[in-house]
């Protein structure tokens, strides 16, 4: 299904970078914008979720055609850049501008001052401003998050970690909250308890790809505690130490999806059965490792589809 926003995309510009970015969401862990919505939110889901995955892919290095992204948002190219990180930061620092136009163009249409966002799915953020009370803010935690990304490849304690994860993952579920008008303090703080377990869980999910780009999220002290190096992390399979530190760091992001799946309760209608669905992806993904052993080295474990939908219907029916 095509939503307005992947439209968008694709017409915006001759290079293809916005609708590359969107199709990423069909691997998510989790529906990102499932067909059960209104066409409306799920243009905004999918703008947040574009925004997103482009500021990601970005700071990762995965963008479809990043020489092409760097002239639509007018940034020295690669070829122009002394190194990879200086064109990763000049990318990322490109992108808050255009948030800039996108939240002008939106808050103050007419003005003489105000441009046009240049990148395709900034471009998709101008009218979700302009119908919804969102701010700044969480936009900018997730470019910062990136940012981090450039300097910071190790984190010493799990608190360490988790304050890394209210810039890469807990604005998204506010901003969730916020198109839905339904944010409060409870359930933010529900909300960023299950965000926070989503990013945990993603980089269980992504130990090997991540030590092979020079990133470790496991934190360090754990690492010690079991006696797992860096260099058993760069093995085709884990070991027993590494999986024994997979299992704990799983259990903590349990912990974590448990504390903040009541938030499903406080809401009802498809919002209940979207949350449910986020909800239900963090369980599915855990399965998936605890079903492989806990070994994330051999392959990357993605969730069944099936135990996914089931777990999003129990949660959905006791909203927990």
């Amino acid at each position: 299904m095509t939503t307005s926003a992947q439209s968008s995309a694709r017409s915006g510009s001759g290079d293809d970078t916005g609708a590359a970015t969107l199709d990423k969401a069909a691997r998510e862990n989790f529906p990102v914008a499932p067909g059960f919505l209104p066409a409306a939110w799920r243009d905004d889901l999918m703008a947040v979720y574009g925004f997103a995955r482009l500021v990601d892919d970005a700071g990762d290095g995965d963008l479809e055609d990043p020489a092409g992204t760097a002239r639509i948002l007018g940034v020295p190219t690669p070829s122009e850049q002394s190194d990879e990180t200086t064109f990763r930061l000049g990318l990322l620092d490109g992108l808050e501008r255009d948030l800039d136009r996108a939240f002008e163009a939106a808050l103050k249409p007419g003005s003489p001052t105000a441009e046009a966002p240049r990148h395709p799915l900034l471009q998709a953020l101008v009218p979700l401003v302009d119908r919804h009370a969102v701010t700044p803010e969480p936009f900018r935690r997730l470019i910062e998050a990136n940012r981090v990304d450039q300097v910071t490849t190790r984190y010493p304690t799990f608190e360490s970690l988790i304050n890394y994860c209210t810039l890469s993952a807990d604005p998204v579920g506010r901003l969730v909250l916020a198109l839905a008008d339904v944010a409060t303090l409870e359930r933010i703080e529900r909300s960023d308890a299950i965000c926070s377990a989503l990013q945990v869980i993603e980089h269980l999910q992504d130990v090997a790809e991540d030590h092979a780009r020079g990133r470790i999220y496991l934190p360090a002290e754990d690492m010690a505690r079991f006696g797992v190096s860096e260099d058993d992390l760069g093995q085709p399979t884990a070991g027993p130490k590494v999986r024994e530190l997979v299992a704990f760091e799983a259990a903590r992001a349990r912990t974590l999806l448990d504390h903040g799946a009541p938030l499903v309760g406080t809401v009802r209608g498809r919002l209940r059965l979207l949350l449910a669905g986020f909800t239900a992806g963090g369980y599915a993904a855990l399965a998936a490792i605890e079903a492989a052993g806990h070994d994330v080295l051999a392959q990357q474990p993605k969730p069944d589809k099936r135990r996914l939908a089931l777990k999003a219907a129990a949660i959905f029916a006791k909203g927990r």
